[in-house]
């Protein structure tokens, strides 16, 4: 989640050429069709919107609607994947590259000031400009394998400093968190945090110039939205004529009314009639997490007028809000009642299986019916696309109705096909519903992909989990982004990161927080970059291993700060004074980020295609017929002897394959065969079972094929005898491979 409690948290392509989808591409007639929507024309029409939702309704409707009429209305279900592996493409459908992105911490990323002092000021500490992510940079970023860079933080939010100049009003610390302030506490939509421009009056264009040298180099651009909460004292200085700022227009009396765009902690005992108000209370917050670590302020008094209180940004509706509550941001109102009920259409089940233009179609004709806040949502949304943003990341998206999200996704796509879209969903129970209904490109894959990769690095789980979880999600995989460290996780390179598995330690005591050897995570990283069709995503810094041991102030060491101005060093020895060449880094820090760069330049397909395909389960193949019916429990640790004995195969290895399916043709493609010896001791003597079902889907004949290592340089040879295929290889500990068969 991208608000952590401080308590307990928990390629080289033509810019034109550069696109990237997620499976099939749609034809072309129907992107021709959509793309001659202008971006600005949409923007303007959505503008229109507010106040006069009729004034909207009238000027869209009939236009969308036929636009709309254009794609058929038959319902297509989505192909279900059969046991473990995606359905075949046909030759028509081209695949191009499968994206990674580069997350960026805007502020931190270009800041070549190392003091990191606790609850630094901008003077003492620094910070990273728009400017600092130049040619040179989007070189460094372009040469990793990256086609999306997910620039984090650009959304101006609530933060200390003194910006009065260019009318921006000062925020109270004591509703901020740390110094520099969170990123998901957005103050204006219609601008970007003046922290990063080197002119503050001036930062809208020095954004808009970083989007289009982004471009510039064949990579799409990703920022954040937060929908389901604002910071504490929204005002927009920059909002464009016709918008109105969220709760200008409240009635403040009601806790809850439809088109209000926040609850209010009002006591209404009966329905629609006027209550007891209650005004905000700062909460009581530890020593260590007081407003600018206690250091004096003009605002920081333990007082915060709002009156009447406003429900609290993770849904507390207390006038006083609890240390771990998101007490500095407040709950958007998107229609739903305090008891649960929904105030607005509901969207039929059965547009889980229609497009995202019959979607539109629908809400098109529902807008008068819309709360407020859906409207000022694709007014943002748009204003972005408008500006050249090719995507968008949702904050905490399951807190926000689904069909808020077929809306606005709708209303997306309808401008921009392309546009990326991803949302961090952690209930696997609402996974179809948000990818189907809401229709999001991307979800994060961390409740079952990451926790059991992470299980598995700190020896509590078998990697027979991992096939177990590849296949609960089978059917959109292709729609799990998957990942090892962001903005909100511990670093790789921490102890931390595995303490809490290992140890009965927290997870956020400062005695883990020491760096270790980053290396021991290589093989989930092949895993997870290689095991399916959805993007890889890699958070700055990750690639050097950076382990993030500063005490920045706010919050625990261990995960790079989001709420202070702080250098990031392994990054920064990477950067070198802005060279980015890796000068000032350490021998282990260049081969790791070598290690990473071959890695995800394979991810992408480019000269992978078999990684655009399909998947097939090595795992049960190679374990024992008990372990395999046991695979989704965890009690199965060193339980396989047989295995073993047999293969060398263990809870600590991994294997699967990869390869193109043509379907209608005998056409022979690229076949992969990936291995991962998890373990940081043991080298393995592995001899690999490929059933004859795989050798048959291979259509290969009995006898010997040579291997070729993509990644590393490990020797091998499969060989076939009376169909059934073995490959005999030595895996050092920490070790992976990708081997390439070549007929």
């Amino acid at each position: 989640m991208s608000f952590l409690s401080p308590i307990d948290s928990r390629v080289t392509q033509s810019p034109q050429a550069a696109k990237f989808p997620i499976a099939a591409l749609r034809t072309k007639t129907a992107k021709n069709t959509q793309r001659r929507q202008s971006r600005h024309s949409a923007l303007n029409l959505c503008l229109q919107s507010l106040p006069s939702a009729n004034l909207f309704t009238a000027s869209l409707f009939s236009a969308s609607l036929l636009t709309a009429l254009l794609f058929s209305f038959s319902a297509n279900a989505s192909a279900l994947a059969l046991d473990n592996e995606l359905q075949p493409k046909s030759e028509s459908e081209v695949i191009t590259l499968k994206p990674v992105v580069y997350q960026i911490f805007t502020r931190l990323y270009g800041n070549k000031n190392p003091t990191n002092k606790p609850w630094g000021t901008i003077a003492d500490n620094g910070v990273g400009k728009f400017d600092d992510i130049d040619d040179v940079a989007l070189n460094s970023i372009k040469d990793l394998g990256v086609t999306h860079v997910w620039y984090t933080g650009v959304p101006h939010h609530a933060l200390i400093g003194d910006y009065s100049a260019i009318g921006v009003s000062a925020d109270d610390p004591d509703v901020v968190k740390g110094r520099a302030g969170s990123p998901y506490a957005v103050k204006d939509y219609y601008n970007v945090n003046p922290d990063l421009a080197v002119n503050p009056a001036n930062r809208l264009a020095e954004f808009e110039a970083l989007i289009a040298r982004t471009h510039q180099h064949g990579l799409k651009v990703i920022i954040d939205i937060v929908p389901n909460h604002v910071a504490r004292h929204y005002q927009s200085v920059s909002k464009p004529q016709g918008v109105r700022d969220f709760g200008e227009d409240d009635d403040t009396s009601l806790e809850y009314a439809k088109n209000n765009n926040f609850y209010y902690v009002v006591d209404n005992s009966v329905k629609g009639t006027k209550g007891q108000a209650h005004a905000f209370e700062v909460p009581s917050l530890p020593a260590e997490l007081k407003p600018l670590g206690g250091e004096a302020h003009p605002l920081s008094d333990g007082k915060f007028d709002e009156f009447p209180t406003k429900w609290t940004g993770n849904g507390s509706r207390l006038a006083k809000p609890d240390a771990n509550d998101w007490y500095e941001t407040v709950k958007i109102n998107y229609g739903v009642r305090p008891d649960g009920t929904y105030d607005f259409p509901r969207l039929p089940a059965k547009f889980a299986t229609f497009t995202e233009a019959q979607h539109y179609a629908f809400w098109q004709q529902h807008l008068a019916e819309l709360p407020s806040s859906w409207i000022k949502f694709n007014q943002i949304a748009q204003y972005w696309l408008a500006k050249g943003v090719d995507g968008f990341r949702y904050d905490m998206a399951e807190m926000v109705p689904v069909e808020f999200w077929s809306y606005l996704n709708s209303q997306i796509k309808h401008t921009n096909p392309d546009a990326f879209i991803l949302a961090e969903v952690y209930n696997p129970k609402l996974y179809r519903n948000y990818i189907q209904l809401g229709k999001m490109d991307y979800l994060y894959d961390k409740v079952d992909l990451y926790d059991t990769l992470k299980a598995v690095m700190a020896g509590k789980t078998s990697t027979a989990n991992i096939a177990a979880n590849q296949a609960k999600v089978q059917d959109i995989e292709s729609h799990m982004l998957h990942f090892l460290e962001n903005h909100d996780e511990q670093r790789i390179g921490n102890a931390a990161f595995l303490a809490s598995l290992q140890t009965n330690i927290s997870a956020n005591d400062s005695a883990t927080a020491q760096a270790v050897n980053p290396n021991y995570a290589l093989p989930a990283m092949v895993v997870s970059a290689t095991i399916g069709t959805s993007p890889t995503l890699v958070y700055f810094g990750q690639e050097v291993g950076e382990a993030a041991i500063d005490n920045p102030g706010f919050g625990h060491a261990s995960r790079t700060s989001i709420f202070d101005y702080v250098g990031v060093p392994a990054h920064q020895r990477w950067m070198n004074n802005g060279k980015f060449d890796g000068g000032q880094s350490t021998q282990q820090e260049t081969s790791l980020r070598a290690y990473y760069q071959k890695l995800l330049t394979l991810s992408t397909g480019r000269t992978t295609p078999a990684l655009l395909g399909q998947y097939y389960s090595l795992d049960a193949a190679n374990r024992s017929k008990n372990d395999a019916t046991e695979s989704n429990s965890t009690q199965n640790m060193n339980t396989q002897k047989s295995a073993v004995h047999e293969t060398g195969y263990d809870d600590s290895t991994f294997a699967f394959a990869r390869f193109e399916a043509i379907s209608g043709t005998s056409k022979q493609t690229q076949k992969l065969i990936i291995v991962s010896n998890f373990s940081q001791t043991k080298s393995k003597a592995l001899q690999l079972k490929l059933p004859k079902e795989l050798i048959r889907k291979w259509q290969l004949k009995d006898g010997v094929f040579p291997l070729m290592d993509l990644l590393e340089d490990h020797a091998a040879k499969l060989v076939i005898k009376e169909a059934e295929g073995l490959v005999q290889m030595q895996l050092a500990p920490l070790s992976s491979a990708i081997f390439e068969l070549e007929d």
